[in-house]
């Protein structure tokens, strides 16, 4: 049974589910960040994916790269699958902009984390460019 890391949790927005993936918004302001969760049982890596889930892995992150691109027209986006804190196969698709305080770094660890002022607007604000991909 799939269950969502108590890490992850903590620090997203459920903003819907897709096929094969939950669609997260991290509690980040510097970065508009979205995290897709493949919603099986599990999984660490790319690679315990089966070979029936990865294209719509891949298209899952389609999808949430032109989410991104058409809310807030980023200058790249960045996707990334690290999981050396969280062992939790997730997916980081990360819109990143050359004013943005880690460019053109990594934006992991470069500065804290700013959270939302509001949270559940910033979520929702989002939530519709991603219903519509």
């Amino acid at each position: 049974m799939f269950v969502l890391h108590e890490r992850l949790a903590a620090d997203t927005s459920l903003l819907t589910d897709w096929r094969l993936c939950s669609v997260l918004l991290m509690n980040d302001a510097n970065y508009p960040w979205l995290i897709l969760v493949p919603k099986r049982e599990g999984l660490r890596d790319f690679h315990d994916l089966t070979q029936s889930d990865w294209p719509l892995a891949m298209a899952e992150i389609d999808r949430a790269s032109r989410a991104l691109e058409a809310a807030f027209n980023p200058d790249k986006i960045n996707v990334g699958a690290l999981g050396n804190m969280v062992e939790q196969l997730h997916i980081h698709v990360i819109a990143r902009f050359e004013s943005d305080p880690a460019w053109p770094g990594p934006a992991w660890g470069a500065v804290p984390p700013q959270v939302y002022d509001d949270f559940e607007a910033a979520s929702e604000r989002i939530r519709q460019f991603v219903a519509n991909q």
